[in-house]
């Protein structure tokens, strides 16, 4: 498979697509809209940091909306666009093939003695 220059435009998208929490954010909004507490108690691990990080750069790509309920503390809500949702039939695709592959890739790290 030919190498992307380092110019191509889909650098940008395969490295928002593959950011580290970006995956978790998308599944999360599967459902519907949540607000930040919800998504950050749905997403284990994430800090408060990372996830305000993640929303803005999802919403800044076009993959999720951020809807101001007002209030007084503030009230957000977040939900997917149609491109946002466009991304959960590759993703799907992709853990079910980590599902289907983890006995495989464990295996390959006992073999070389990686950890992991």
């Amino acid at each position: 498979m030919p190498r992307a220059p380092p110019t191509c435009p889909s650098r940008t998208v395969l490295h928002r697509i593959g950011a580290r929490w970006t995956v978790f954010v998308v599944n999360a909004l599967a459902e519907g809209p949540m607000r930040f507490t919800g998504l950050k108690a749905h997403i284990r691990g994430i800090t408060p940091k990372a996830l305000t990080e993640t929303l803005r750069a999802m919403e800044a790509d076009g993959l999720l909306t951020r809807h101001d309920l007002g209030g007084n503390p503030p009230h957000v809500e977040y939900a997917l666009t149609d491109l946002g949702r466009s991304l959960l039939v590759p993703l799907r695709a992709i853990r079910e093939w980590a599902e289907a592959h983890v006995p495989d890739i464990h295996a390959a790290r006992e073999r070389s003695g990686a950890e992991g």
